[in-house]
């Protein structure tokens, strides 16, 4: 039998709107508000609603190619609490500065402002996000603080700060909101809800995420760990590995043959690999120039970076610009007589 939830009433509803830009992650989108639902069904009364916005009512897709249907915005707004932004990337540059002014109108109001996912991205050119922490996807997490070195853009699954809330996608909407209920509800109310879901744990946003390097540094032996954060600090100027390996303590030939153990690759495969995955998500998330890019990644020139570019992706840094997903990043041969920047 389903638990027995009352919480305390409500003079209204809490209202939140979910202003939705095309090619939205749906995974995020649920996940925030599934919770919402499951708890007005527990607790049989509508202590919240929800609202699918657009900027003028337009059906939005979705990144998985399902079409929702939407209200204007300025309609939607009437007597919310929340604007939660829902983006995906890329976002359309044409539209770009109408869903900045539509996020500002938001602010104005006085209602609390997230986002999930990529949303976060437009709350930082809205400038709403100053003063406040904030999260966004770890995919994103570089070339962000990259764009907006004055934002406090942290590490962490969701980030409620006073008035903000941001959210770095998929399943982190759930905790987020989940979150939200206990802070209004009891946390064994939020239980309750996350017990429908099967959701055994409500991550609290002190949690990292664990995507990316991450997840990747969290299974390595330390002193591979300490090489790869010299490597991923030193990118726009390349350390030798004769620095890296003195640096973590050991012998070149020793952190050699623990990288190959347990990273399946060389030092100097393993940095040039950072190095470049860096400059495709400049290229992809950033408006840099190319040869901005190359220097910041440590290559000396732009055909050095369209090269190693080429050789993994299978295109070109100029290409890439043009295609709206990402390419795939193939098994890498190197001779490393050709690894000088």
């Amino acid at each position: 039998m389903s638990p027995s939830v009352e919480p305390p009433a409500a003079t209204r509803p809490r209202v939140f709107v979910f202003l939705l830009v095309p090619n939205l992650p749906m995974m995020a989108l649920t996940s925030a508000i599934e919770p919402l639902r499951a708890l007005n069904r527990l607790s049989r009364n509508p202590f919240y609603s929800w609202r699918l916005a657009s900027l003028n009512g337009e059906p939005i897709t979705a990144s998985n190619g399902i079409t929702l249907q939407t209200v204007a915005l300025d309609d939607a707004l009437a007597n919310a609490d929340y604007l939660i932004t829902c983006a995906g990337l890329p976002i359309q540059k044409a539209r770009e500065r109408r869903y900045i002014a539509a996020i500002r109108r938001g602010a104005a109001r006085g209602i609390a402002i997230g986002s999930l996912s990529s949303g976060t991205l437009l709350l930082a050119r809205a400038g709403v996000l100053d003063g406040y922490r904030c999260t966004i996807h770890w995919e994103h997490i570089f070339s962000f603080r990259e764009s907006f070195p004055d934002v406090n853009c942290t590490n962490k699954l969701y980030e409620i700060d006073r008035d903000r809330l941001t959210c770095s996608g998929g399943t982190a909407a759930m905790d987020m909101m989940l979150q939200l209920i206990a802070e209004h509800h009891g946390a064994g109310i939020a239980g309750a809800v996350a017990n429908q879901f099967h959701h055994e744990r409500i991550r609290d946003g002190r949690e990292d995420q664990r995507g990316g390097l991450q997840q990747v540094l969290a299974h390595l032996p330390e002193t591979v760990r300490g090489a790869i954060r010299i490597m991923r600090d030193n990118i726009d100027e390349p350390v030798s590995l004769d620095r890296i390996s003195r640096k973590v303590g050991i012998g070149t030939r020793q952190l050699e043959r623990l990288f190959m153990r347990h990273a399946g690759t060389t030092p100097i495969r393993y940095y040039l690999r950072l190095r470049i995955e860096r400059a495709r998500e400049l290229l992809i998330y950033t408006d840099r120039r190319v040869g901005d890019i190359a220097a910041s990644c440590g290559f000396s020139a732009t055909s050095h970076l369209a090269t190693w570019y080429r050789r993994i992706f299978g295109t070109t840094p100029a290409e890439v610009r043009t295609r709206e997903q990402p390419t795939v990043m193939k098994p890498l041969r190197i001779d490393q007589a050709e690894l000088l920047p």
